[in-house]
């Protein structure tokens, strides 16, 4: 693991700015011609000069690649062609969707120098609607973690705070949308990894229902809970990015058998007469700042119009336990295909074997080892039914609980994280403490079903709070709107500071 990093010159918090059109807007102009995509890129290229020394946002930065990109979005527009619903929109990719000719390297050693020969399904739909890829953002290695602390190639700060981490496992590009470097970002949820990172950041992040998206070319941690999602500063743009990403892929053997869902033209629906459940068990243990936001969020929604009240999902205060010996069982055969021979890091031994064992020691790093071992052994002969075969049936009454809560709410809230943003070595000692970043969000990773963190105000220490927002299988669009709900009656926004005769 890397060190903390040395503070840079000036470690002040510096939110991003509001000024930059969204994702949305970007599109809307470009594809009308009054935008140029090749101006959008080259702003964001700025951003990235400016602040990316500090952030650390990315792996690699595909500044001549984007800009390219970008002339070719322009020409199309010149010639009366419609470049596609995120013409000229930037988008950052973490770094473990593979991409054509591109490093891939899920920010550790032992990928070193794979360019992968093929797009991951969800790259391809991106630049076929007109996206613009300006890079490859860091991660905690192979997704496993919650600070973005555990790349080998050194920490991502938090834009508001660079004392602080931005989250993990997709730090960097939680990070490069709050920090402007993008106005989307694409990150892999595992156990919480996009609405986590999300809710320490201020922006917006959803993992979607499993199976909506495809999995086709996202390097694998635990292939039963990952899915890919959007990382957004608005509603609203996460809503069109999944509207991009979303459907069926017959690569993917997971994957739904339908079209994905309409979204963006939902979202003014309003909440009035949604029944809604704030999650009492995912109340406990967070921070009193969290779970003033938490509240006051479902006054929002109350005030909106929706019928608000206590809902129970027993089985969720078992989520965390159950996930630490699923997740770790899928990853220590998932990992196994990493042996120095086929590609990437290559420490050659006497034989097979210590060339196996040198390799992987070299290339793996101590998290990654760690939940490799937990894996092998939850999976070893004599305690396969007593650990993985007991946290399966769990994961089946957490399923269970959750159908029964959604047959009295349309959507169920809850915290995100149970903190704002730590400092940087403050959990990194202590696994347990790591691991319980993540308690409010595993639950929904084991369901299938999906969430999204939304930012609603700050905690006593001025950073960002995320409140979730959780929905049955497929149940996106009642979701968005409720999200899009408690984005117009968070503190600061227009919509509420109307409301409070302001």
């Amino acid at each position: 693991m890397s060190p903390p990093p040395s503070p840079p010159s000036n470690t002040a918090p510096s939110p991003p700015s509001n000024t930059a059109p969204s994702a949305v807007e970007t599109a809307a102009a470009v594809r009308a011609g009054t935008r140029s995509a090749r101006q959008t890129v080259e702003q964001h290229l700025e951003a990235i000069a400016r602040r990316e020394s500090d952030i650390h946002a990315f792996n690699t930065v595909l500044a001549d690649e984007a800009r390219a990109a970008a002339d070719a979005v322009d020409h199309k527009v010149a010639m009366g062609q419609d470049p596609g619903p995120l013409a000229g929109v930037t988008v950052a990719l973490k770094d473990n969707m593979c991409t054509r000719g591109i490093p891939t390297t899920c920010s550790s050693k032992i990928l070193e120098g794979w360019r992968p020969p093929y797009d991951a399904t969800v790259v391809e739909r991106i630049v076929r609607a007109g996206g613009i890829v300006v890079g490859k953002t860091n991660l905690d290695e192979f997704a496993m973690g919650s600070s973005t602390e555990n790349s080998a190639f050194g920490p991502t700060r938090n834009p508001h705070d660079v004392t602080k981490v931005p989250g993990g496992s997709s730090g960097g590009s939680a990070a490069a949308v709050a920090a402007g470097f993008a106005s989307l970002a694409i990150g892999s949820d595992t156990g919480g990894s996009i609405r986590q990172p999300a809710a320490l950041c201020g922006v917006v992040g959803m993992k979607p229902t499993y199976g909506l998206v495809s999995r086709y070319g996202l390097i694998a941690f635990a292939s039963s809970l990952d899915q890919i999602g959007p990382f957004a500063a608005t509603v609203a743009d996460a809503a069109l990015l999944l509207e991009v990403i979303a459907g069926h892929d017959p690569l993917d053997t997971t994957s739904i058998p339908e079209s994905g869902p309409r979204l963006v033209d939902q979202l003014s629906q309003g909440v009035d007469g949604l029944r809604v459940g704030v999650v009492q068990e995912l109340m406990n243990g967070v921070d009193a700042d969290v779970a003033a936001r938490v509240n006051e969020a479902a006054d929002a929604l109350s005030a909106a119009g929706a019928k608000v009240d206590t809902a129970s999902v027993p089985a969720a205060i078992y989520g965390l336990s159950a996930y630490y010996l699923i997740a770790p069982a899928e990853a220590s055969s998932n990992l196994a295909r990493y042996d120095g021979v086929r590609y990437g890091l290559r420490v050659p031994g006497d034989d097979i074997t210590s060339t196996y064992m040198r390799t992987r020691a070299a290339g793996f790093g101590a998290e990654v080892k760690r939940r490799i071992m937990l894996g092998t052994y939850a999976l070893s002969a004599g305690y396969y039914d007593a650990y993985y075969g007991q946290a399966q049936r769990v994961r089946t009454l957490i399923i269970r609980d959750f159908t029964a809560a959604y047959e009295h709410f349309d959507v169920l809230l809850s915290p995100t994280s149970p903190t704002t943003a730590f400092a940087f070595g403050a959990k990194s000692e202590n696994p347990l403490a790591m691991y319980l970043s993540d308690v409010c969000t595993i639950p929904s990773n084991l369901a299938g079903h999906p969430a999204i963190s939304v930012p609603f105000g700050a905690g006593d220490d001025g950073l960002p709070v995320g409140v979730q927002v959780m929905a049955p299988a497929l149940g996106e669009p009642v979701m968005f709107r409720a999200a899009a709900a408690l984005e117009r009656g968070a503190p600061g926004s227009s919509s509420a500071a109307t409301a409070a005769g302001r």
